[in-house]
């Protein structure tokens, strides 16, 4: 699924926003409980970049390829992939996430 197209969207969008998020849903309407919990944290911070992985099983199916990561939401801060919802909620409760955003 991970074409050299959709690869390059993935990476130019993750090296000139700041916060990406693969999401189910959207940042006004998530679809899941795990997706809403990283939005919101990450909207904390400011601009969020937001794919919503259920408009297209292309991107579903591409961004797992791309990140050898099995679920959704995926995040990339600063061009770096961080992981899923567990990750970013620790990172945003001991302040890392904050330090690696300032």
């Amino acid at each position: 699924m991970l074409n050299d197209q959709l690869k390059q969207q993935i990476e130019n969008d993750i090296k000139t926003n700041k916060m990406v998020i693969f999401m189910k849903g959207t940042l006004d309407q998530p679809m899941c409980g795990f997706s809403m919990r990283s939005a919101e944290i990450l909207q904390s911070y400011g601009d969020v970049k937001a794919y919503n992985v259920l408009a297209s099983e292309e991107i579903r199916q591409g961004i797992k390829e791309y990140t050898n990561w099995p679920t959704i939401p995926q995040i990339f801060i600063n061009g770096e992939f961080v992981g899923g919802c567990d990750i970013v909620t620790e990172m945003h409760q001991n302040g890392d996430l904050k330090k690696m955003l300032a």
